[in-house]
């Protein structure tokens, strides 16, 4: 059960290593791409339908014509990867269970955004999770864990690509694991639990008040998305890479500077966010000296 690229080499991994995947759950077909006109596949959807794999996407988990569909493929164990939250009558249906894989070393960073959340606080450190699926979101006995670094200047789009293939090897040993009976659960400590809550656009403008590590730190979090952005002449501004220059610096925090060539800075309390690439509201994305060539501050 999944449906974006972070899902695939998952279901790519059980299927290469011999495990019969008798069905696939994914999001619905949605219009998207210029003017919203072509019907838009699921990347796990695509890689299923390749493979002859049965997909069902229901509009609705607790259908009964849905759960009677799932129920006849007898499977006796799920898999979730990247997917909504279940019913019970869902994740109880197979014999062994369902299990999920978490974006985070759980209990820390439980919701919907774990990856994003680790890189905006700085963590040198992540991983992943899997885990029985229960009644409480992302707070059931843990199956396995595995760690990952973050480096200080990666983005959470270069995480999660790493991750997801670290998750997929994980899939693969839990699913052996599961086979064989040899794993032991662990319980999450509720005290150690931290939140990783969805994120808006509102929730994504940058605050150049803050210390300039904190503010690199949060535009790499939101890298490539939803991306963290500031104003410029009115409109909203992308910041998707960027650097930072600890410095006394002689401006009031979200002061641009360029030389109107090569290099934008924005200034913070402590120093300066040096802009690499960056997307104006209504424009591609493109490196800083690309956008000067038609822009002057």
């Amino acid at each position: 059960m999944g449906t974006p690229d972070f899902a695939v080499p998952s279901l790519r991994i059980l299927v290469q290593n011999g495990y019969k995947v008798v069905g696939v759950v994914t999001a619905t077909d949605k219009y998207g791409g210029r003017g919203k006109k072509q019907l838009l596949e699921s990347p796990v959807k695509k890689y299923a339908v390749e493979q002859g794999i049965p997909v069902l996407q229901p509009k609705n988990l607790k259908s009964p014509e849905f759960q009677e569909e799932l129920r006849g493929l007898n499977a006796n164990l799920q898999v979730v990867v990247a997917f909504r939250m279940l019913p019970e009558a869902v994740w109880d249906m197979p014999e062994y269970g369902t299990f999920n894989l978490h974006g985070s070393l759980l209990p820390r960073y439980r919701g919907a955004a774990p990856i994003n959340w680790a890189v905006i606080n700085g963590d040198a450190e992540t991983g992943v999770t899997t885990f029985f699926i229960r009644h409480q979101i992302d707070t059931g006995d843990v199956l396995f864990q595995e760690k990952m670094p973050i480096g200080p200047n990666e983005t959470a789009g270069a995480v999660h690509d790493r991750m997801m293939l670290l998750g997929a090897e994980t899939v693969l040993k839990t699913v052996k694991a599961i086979e064989s009976g040899d794993y032991q659960l662990q319980k999450q400590d509720d005290a150690l639990a931290t939140k990783a809550p969805k994120l808006f656009r509102e929730t994504c403008e940058i605050d150049f008040a803050q210390p300039i590590e904190k503010v690199h730190n949060f535009v790499r979090g939101l890298s490539p998305y939803p991306a963290a952005w500031t104003t410029l002449e009115g409109k909203q501004l992308k910041i998707l890479r960027a650097h930072y220059e600890k410095a006394d610096v002689d401006a009031t925090p979200g002061t641009f500077r360029s030389d109107n060539k090569s290099w934008i800075k924005i200034a913070a309390p402590d120093g300066w966010l040096v802009v690499e690439e960056l997307q104006m509201q209504g424009r591609k994305r493109m490196k800083a000296n690309d956008f000067l060539n038609g822009f002057s501050f």
